[in-house]
């Protein structure tokens, strides 16, 4: 290893300092090995603590020790962008100094390798590193070019581990699964002592969070741009039902190239008001970025060069997008709420705006958009304020507004909402007849039977005069002034005879006419608008509550 032990000390003893990103270089070199399967074992038993990381890569052979693995600073995208050796991968590493993040928590480092049925294995220590007086270090040999079976692959053995990391392979496994994207090609896990293994998985990155809208991108992306690279844009993005907390450093977009990060999550935005920033979260892959001739990605893989021209597009490009994504979440996120409260209220409120005359409804949706959209506010006070929108605003509120007797108003509103208003009163009247017959216990019918009950006929004039026909019902009986006397005698009269006409007349305007003409002429006439409807179910509504406190004469 030819090296300065300064580069050693400052990329990676203080570069590295916990296990997360440690185990992440050691993943990433396997991954460039090309290999499908990794596997770190934590061992910890026997007062004894080890890392291994185990892969099924290629496996190095002697020279490829010397001159790739030993080699401090080799970019090797120069020798190895091409190279893939049986599955196409372009690799992960450019600057050639991961490999020093071992000693960022470990004393000691066994290599174990296996290459065209050779192994060789090989011990660095970093106190013998810190001690030599030269520019070169050369490990401690175990085994050279030793034969062994066919199968190739790479064990990497940290020891002496100064670091008080937890072995928590669970834990360890979310970590990960938030530092690369893995698929079939490429399977971790993650095994403490001989216990069940943990895989890193793509879901584990986002398993403690409610997701309430996902998007597809670039699928499901439906925003006109003409940057170039749109397309190469790709990954899952979601938000969550409630905002996430700070502490999980998840808000935000995280950005991968090669399926290792490369940019933490952020908003690429200037402003950080928006409320739907606590919300939103997810990974993009920008790939392309490694193509670029200019290194753009940073050392410690944390973020990247946005002052270079192309990435200068794709900030801007990913600002456009995430503007998008807001306002299709506020959209998207109206219209899931709309169900949770149609299922929380039992009322549609398609079908109830359907059912509200047009220009009360102009002013209302904005209220309704206004509690759908607000996403500071939780699902118990949109649905108590949605329902006392509704009993408010009732479907069909010129009729609830009219606050009709309850017996005439379940007799006619079946008719009204059918727009039959000629049908309702006429119903309303009828229902009113047939309460004053049980009131009355008369044998007369129709107007007879109102007059009879409210202002009879009086006999003609003769001599000697016959005495006045009084009415069955007093609709004035039982009410007296405020200080407890009677009223005048001419005033419960004109009170008594008014309601009489007044219960004639809304039989003469509603059902006479029945007689002479068919009831679907008289409904089709406009004759009888909603308005004439409403007003005479007002007045009729009048005469039911005046008929619920008549009493006998």
């Amino acid at each position: 290893m030819t090296f300065d032990p300064a580069t050693i000390e400052h990329l990676g003893v203080r570069m590295y300092s916990t296990l997360p990103p440690v185990l992440a270089e050691l993943v990433a070199n396997s991954y460039d090995a090309n290999a499908s399967d990794v596997t770190v074992f934590l061992y910890d038993k026997y007062g004894k603590r080890e890392i291994a990381v185990k892969d099924n890569g290629i496996g190095m052979n002697l020279e490829e020790i010397n001159s790739k693995f030993l080699r401090i600073g080799r970019n090797r995208r120069d020798e190895e962008e091409v190279e893939s050796i049986t599955g196409g991968r372009k690799v992960i590493g450019k600057k050639g100094i991961g490999k020093l993040s071992f000693f960022g928590i470990a004393e000691e480092i066994e290599v174990i390798t296996k290459k065209n049925l050779k192994m060789n294995v090989f011990i660095l220590r970093w106190q013998d590193i810190k001690e030599s007086k030269t520019a070169e270090y050369h490990p401690q040999l175990i085994k050279i070019d030793e034969p062994c079976d066919a199968k190739n692959g790479t064990t990497i053995i940290l020891r002496g581990l100064h670091r008080q990391t937890e072995f928590d392979s669970s834990a360890l496994a979310v970590a990960l699964s938030k530092i690369f994207i893995v698929d079939n090609t490429f399977k971790v896990s993650i095994q403490y002592n001989e216990e069940n293994p943990f895989f890193v998985e793509n879901e584990k990155k986002y398993a403690d969070l409610k997701k309430e809208v996902e998007w597809d991108v670039p699928k499901e992306i439906k925003l006109e741009s003409d940057y170039s690279e749109k397309n190469k844009v790709t990954g899952y993005l979601i938000a969550t039902e409630t905002p996430i907390s700070p502490k999980t450093n998840m808000r935000g977009v995280t950005l991968f190239s090669r399926k290792k990060l490369v940019n933490l999550p952020e908003y690429f935005s200037e402003s950080m008001s928006s409320h739907f920033f606590s919300y939103l979260t997810g990974w993009l892959e920008v790939d392309f970025i490694d193509d670029l001739d200019e290194d753009v990605i940073a050392t410690d893989r944390k973020s990247l060069n946005w002052g270079h021209p192309e990435m200068l597009k794709l900030r801007d490009y990913l600002r456009k997008v995430i503007n998008w994504l807001e306002q299709d979440w506020r959209k998207r996120r109206a219209e899931i709420r709309s169900k949770e409260a149609e299922n929380k209220t039992g009322m549609s409120i398609g079908e109830w705006r359907n059912h509200i005359p047009e220009n009360i409804r102009e002013d209302l949706d904005p209220i309704i958009g206004a509690l759908l959209k607000d996403s500071e506010m939780t699902e118990e006070k949109l649905v108590s304020s949605l329902k006392g929108l509704q009993n408010i605003i009732k479907p069909y509120p010129y009729f609830h507004w009219r606050n009709l007797h309850p017996v005439l108003k379940k007799i006619v509103f079946n008719y009204y909402k059918n727009s039959d208003y000629y049908g309702a009163v006429l119903e309303g009247v009828t229902e009113y007849v047939n309460q004053i017959k049980a009131k009355t216990a008369s044998s007369n019918v129709d107007l007879r039977l109102i007059k009879e009950a409210f202002s009879p006929d009086q006999p003609k004039p003769q001599n000697p005069p016959l005495p006045p026909v009084l009415p069955i019902l007093s609709v004035t009986k039982k009410y007296k002034r405020p200080d407890g006397t009677d009223f005048k005698p001419l005033t419960l009269e004109n009170i008594s005879k008014g309601h009489g006409l007044l219960a004639r007349a809304m039989w003469m305007a509603f059902r006479n006419p029945k007689a002479h003409e068919t009831a679907e002429d008289l409904r089709q006439s406009g004759l009888y608008t909603e308005q004439d409807c409403l007003d005479a179910l007002s007045l009729l509504s009048h005469l039911f509550n005046r008929l619920d406190n008549a009493e006998t004469i």
